[in-house]
């Protein structure tokens, strides 16, 4: 779907005209009243509501319900691909079972091209289900990149359109200012206006030109604050509104009718409006510039893949549009040009650049069987490669949807500055009415006038545009900014919560080391011969997965050894396995495995003293009942680690590491990279229990994991970060992805996360201390005792100013500095992000 989206229980919308966080509010408000709706967040910064129900809820009733509040909900356009159509009259069937789908306002089949262009509010999954019923096959077809484009394209058109009304509100009002206000600051003006088309003319002047800045381009403050006030539900544009139309009708009476103000009152305040909407006007156009800018993390992210592709088909290589790749077709790649999809390597062998997915600069060598990324950069040789995912399954894809999901989520701090706005215009008016009462009985003559300026400027200068943008666009840019280097959350709030973690506790294998080790000594007891007791138990261990079992397969196959029958094989978790091999008993694991099975190991204890102290992990094999040798297999700590660890170390943090391996060989690698506290030998439940430990002891917790059996920790923890490089089970329990496999994404990733919350509480308090401190001097309270009251135009221009410094700030994290520099690494997994739906 090209604008919106909807998928099992969620609902994604644009809207367009929301101003301020009151808006937010309200439409929030509306949809949770939608029968159905069980949550709704609305985001400023976005433009966009994401909705979740818990039973079929019709676009229709969620677009009346934002329709009826004065906004708008930009009709979507959804591409399908149409194959099964061979005539006119399939076209037709096509065509009317999409019409018949709830939210479809229109359905266009083309024959020639097999594809439709459907516009509404319609589920895609409930289109193609449709098609589906007549017979034939849809797909979409690149719709979600249309989305964005258009999206991009109606914000650029907003801003143009916002600039075209500045300028002409510009040209408008600049002769009424210099009318009205050079008179009042210069004397020599007053006098030449009286000698030459006299005060009254001045008026009509003004009046005229004013005219035409509210009717012309402030018209949308009129149409649309008006009746969100009648309805109750007064926004930023009521303020504006009603404070501006104040100005102007008592300006209209003192014009043409004088005779009805009390005497000494009459005046004019023609420029105050004209000057307030032509400044907010100019608020609002710097804003829409600066709103897109937060959303140019997700626009380079767009344009890294290219829209071409060169495809051998049929015995021939052809180029074609990137979306008509499909699984299984083999692709060309010359050197310098960017690999479309993502796949497997099947000729060829050459460098890519794949620091614009992982934030490592250094080019990564590939060749056949490596996998490769869509949007990368091949750059030496030439390259050859079947396609494994295309469209919304590539690498580049999910990160972008990953991203474009966080930055609409709302983290924990949002729930103060909403229940604050939801109150804060109708208090700011209440606030406007006391104003002009105060005044109106006890100011000084000309009483009426004071009260007026004095209600028009609260009014003017309370509008809280910054509170609705504080935190959504840092969100925005804070994300962005992680994604480039290669830091994913899979949700906004994750942001938060991992600025207070307090202890990071970490997996050893494939987290602090590489995740592949080798074997490096094999002993033997007597009575058994070492290549023997080496290819049993190579034997045993090729039926397992495990890293060590492949390390110890992988000696075997080094030195040409001739692997018996394995059968009956049996994993005994946290412990070891077991299983026949030639015929004979074997039985494979740790110390406590061997205990358990009654054999002793004290034989080997020097050795295992010796392996433990070197960081090796010492097994165990028992062949037919017997003690037969202790094996050590070394796992190399990454070349990314120290750094990490002395990076953490820095922020204050206290480092654990939670492994099942033996407490030997732990103690070791801890001691070697300075690690605080070790949690070893345990089994995955071990690991729930060994968080939960941490957490009580040091507070909030950061669990950091690649496996399976990590993927319980990583639930457990406060927050959890999934090594990019690992399974789907643990990228899945994680909130935070670190795309490369580096651990230095841990300090990177809790360094944004502190520089992004900082950035929203300056954003905060700059929101709440301009209205806290400058409401009340709008209202006068300065008055009695010096003599400054705040004119209208400059509350106007502050109110203006305030959501252009929030903007501002935010977009000062787009230059936010890793905590620690990207080293290279040995590739990242183009299937690492898969079925990893964001919660």
């Amino acid at each position: 779907m090209t604008a919106g989206s909807r998928t099992q229980n969620n609902l994604s919308l644009p809207i367009e005209g929301m101003h301020c966080a009151s808006c937010v509010g309200r439409v929030e408000n509306a949809l949770k009243s939608v029968d159905g709706v069980v949550a709704a967040s609305v985001n400023l910064a976005t433009e966009r509501a994401d909705i979740q129900f818990d039973k079929a809820v019709k676009p229709d009733a969620v677009v009346s319900a934002i329709e009826g509040l004065g906004y708008k909900v930009p009709t979507q356009t959804t591409h399908l691909a149409i194959e099964g159509m061979t005539c006119a009259s399939c076209v037709g069937r096509v065509e009317q079972a999409l019409l018949a789908v709830p939210g479809v306002t229109e359905a266009n089949v083309n024959l020639a091209t097999e594809s439709a262009l459907v516009k509404g509010q319609a589920d895609v999954k409930a289109l193609i289900a449709a098609v589906a019923e007549t017979g034939k096959t849809a797909r979409s077809a690149g719709q979600k990149d249309t989305a964005r484009e258009e999206a991009a394209l109606r914000r650029d058109e907003e801003a143009r359109h916002l600039k075209t009304r500045v300028i002409v509100a510009g040209l408008l009002t600049l002769p009424v200012f210099l009318l009205e206000m050079g008179s009042h600051l210069i004397p020599g003006v007053h006098h030449l206006i009286a000698q030459t088309i006299g005060t009254q003319t001045s008026w009509l002047i003004q009046f005229a030109l004013t005219s035409a800045v509210l009717i012309g381009p402030g018209r949308s403050f009129y149409s649309q604050g008006f009746p969100a006030l009648f309805k109750g539900t007064p926004d930023m544009n009521s303020l504006v509104a009603v404070g501006t139309a104040a100005a102007y009708a008592f300006s209209v009476v003192a014009t043409f009718a004088p005779g009805l103000l009390p005497q000494g009152t009459v005046n004019v305040y023609y420029e105050a409006a004209a000057v307030i909407v032509t400044l907010i006007l100019l608020g609002r156009w710097m804003e829409a510039r600066a709103k897109g800018r937060t959303s140019e993390a997700i626009q380079r992210l767009l344009k890294i893949a290219p829209k071409t592709a060169r495809v051998r088909r049929d015995g021939d290589t052809i180029e074609v549009d990137v979306t008509s790749v499909v699984p299984g077709d083999i692709i060309e790649v010359r050197p310098g040009e960017k690999l479309p999809v993502d796949g497997e390597v099947i000729e060829g062998s050459t460098y890519v650049d794949e620091s614009m997915i992982t934030g490592e600069p250094v080019p990564v060598a590939k060749e056949a069987g490596a996998t490769v990324i869509g949007g990368t950069v091949n750059q030496t040789g030439s390259l050859v490669f079947r396609t494994t995912a295309v469209g919304d399954e590539t690498m580049l894809a999910q990160i972008i949807r990953l991203v474009e999901e966080a930055q609409g989520g709302k983290l924990p701090i949002q729930a103060m500055v909403d229940t604050v706005t939801r109150y804060f215009v109708p208090a700011v008016m209440t606030l406007a009415l006391l104003t002009f009462g105060v005044w109106f009985i006890f100011g000084p003559e000309p009483a009426l006038t004071f009260s007026l300026v004095n209600a028009v400027a609260v009014l003017i200068i309370a509008c809280p545009c910054a509170m609705g943008l504080a935190t959504p666009t840092s969100i925005m840019v804070g994300t962005g900014r992680g994604a480039e280097m290669g830091v994913l959350f899979r949700r906004g709030d994750a942001l938060q919560v991992l600025k207070e973690v307090r202890v990071v506790a970490l997996d050893k294998t494939g987290t602090l080391t590489e995740g592949a080790p080798s074997l490096t000594d094999l002993e033997v007891t007597n009575g058994f011969d070492v290549s023997d007791v080496l290819a049993h138990v190579a034997a045993v261990e090729a039926k397992s997965e495990h890293p060590i079992a492949q390390a110890i397969v992988a000696a075997a196959h080094e030195q040409n050894l001739q692997l018996p029958e394995a059968a009956d094989f049996e994993s005994v978790t946290g412990m070891g396995v077991v299983a026949r091999a030639g015929g004979r008993k074997v039985e494979i694991g740790a110390d406590r495995y061997m205990s358990s099975l009654g054999q002793d190991v004290s034989v080997f204890r020097d050795i295992a003293a010796r392996f433990a102290e070197e960081g090796k992990s010492p097994l165990y094999a028992a062949i037919d009942g017997k003690l037969a040798a202790i094996v050590a297999v070394s796992d190399p700590v990454k070349a990314t680690t120290p750094a990490a660890i002395e990076a953490l170390h820095a922020l204050g943090l206290k480092i654990a590491m939670i492994t099942g391996d033996n407490n030997g060989t732990a103690n070791a690698i801890a001691r070697h990279l300075g690690i605080d506290e070790v949690v070893s030998e345990v089994l995955p439940a071990g690991k729930v229990d060994a968080v939960k430990a941490l957490k009580e002891k040091h507070g909030h917790v950061a669990f950091v994991g690649d496996g399976i059996n990590d993927a319980p920790a990583l639930a457990e923890a406060d927050v959890g970060l999934a090594i990019g490089t690992g399974t789907d089970v643990a990228i899945e329990a994680a909130e935070v992805i670190l795309v490369s496999g580096s651990l230095s994404g841990v300090p990177n990733a809790i360094a944004l996360s502190r520089a992004t919350i900082r950035n929203i509480k300056q954003n905060l308090f700059w929101a709440f201390a301009y209205n806290t401190a400058l409401v009340p001097i709008a209202a006068g309270v300065l008055y009695p005792a010096f003599g400054l009251l705040l004119s209208p135009v400059f509350a106007a221009g502050a109110m203006a100013l305030s959501s252009v410094f929030v903007l501002g700030n935010a977009l000062r994290l787009r230059s936010w500095t890793p905590q620690v520099p990207y080293e290279t690494h040995r590739g990242t997994s183009a299937g690492s992000l898969q079925a990893a739906p964001a919660e």
